[in-house]
């Protein structure tokens, strides 16, 4: 069996400028295996987002090939993009990006009803992960009632509420004061590996670097072990 959830095998992607383009990526390789967590570490305009982004499936690079579980999604079309990312990938930004209409656990609940399934089962669910990020309480609130770093961990059991293979995170605690950062990159790093997830996390902060598996660096458009 492959036990490689995600590779990136070569990945270019170049953006037009008007004095010259800009090559953002050069050619960057990276493998995730089940149950890896991997520290993306890089200075800002790097291209670690442009890479969360095109592993996401939301931006097609130049060149190369992205491959979960060993299928090359590349000649995939956009449902079949669209598919692949309700069903196998998380997303955590910097940003919570919560519905503000909508509570804790409906936030949760949503993406899944959106992914088929029933809304009784899903609500089971949300409350399973608001329970692993001690959110139980907190399940009726709105993300204006909600702390910082509780609006963080409603947007990481989101992330999580599909049973994705992989997780993306983007500086997913950059936004919270060290102590809060703290707590909710340990709730997440918990329940990753609980899961047996996948996970590709980019972070400028090098404590929570090193309590990763490994730590790959962003350097002129490619990846190197750190």
């Amino acid at each position: 069996m492959n036990n490689d959830a995600l590779v990136l095998d070569n990945i270019v992607r170049t953006f037009p400028q008007a004095h010259g383009d800009l090559h953002v990526l050069r050619g960057a390789n990276l493998t995730v295996r089940r149950g890896e967590i991997v520290a993306m570490v890089g200075p800002s305009g790097a291209g670690k987002s442009t890479l969360l982004h095109i592993a996401g499936l939301l931006e097609r690079p130049d060149s190369g090939r992205v491959l979960f579980g060993g299928e090359d999604c590349g000649g995939l079309g956009d449902d079949e993009r669209t598919t692949i990312r309700r069903s196998k990938l998380g997303f955590v930004y910097q940003y919570h990006h919560l519905l503000p209409e909508f509570s804790a656990l409906e936030n949760i609940v949503i993406p899944q009803m959106i992914a088929g399934v029933p809304r009784g089962q899903a609500a089971e669910r949300a409350r399973e992960l608001l329970a692993a990020m001690k959110l139980s309480q907190r399940e009726g609130n709105r993300p204006g009632q909600l702390s910082g770093g509780e609006q963080q961990r409603v947007a990481i059991a989101r992330a999580l509420a599909n049973k994705p293979a992989v997780l993306l995170a983007d500086e997913p605690t950059g936004n919270l004061d060290p102590d809060t950062a703290e707590d909710v990159f340990a709730q997440l790093i918990a329940l990753a590996k609980n899961v047996g997830l996948a996970a590709i996390i980019a972070t400028h902060n090098p404590a929570l670097a090193a309590r990763m598996d490994r730590t790959v660096r962003m350097e002129h458009g490619v990846l190197v072990s750190v």
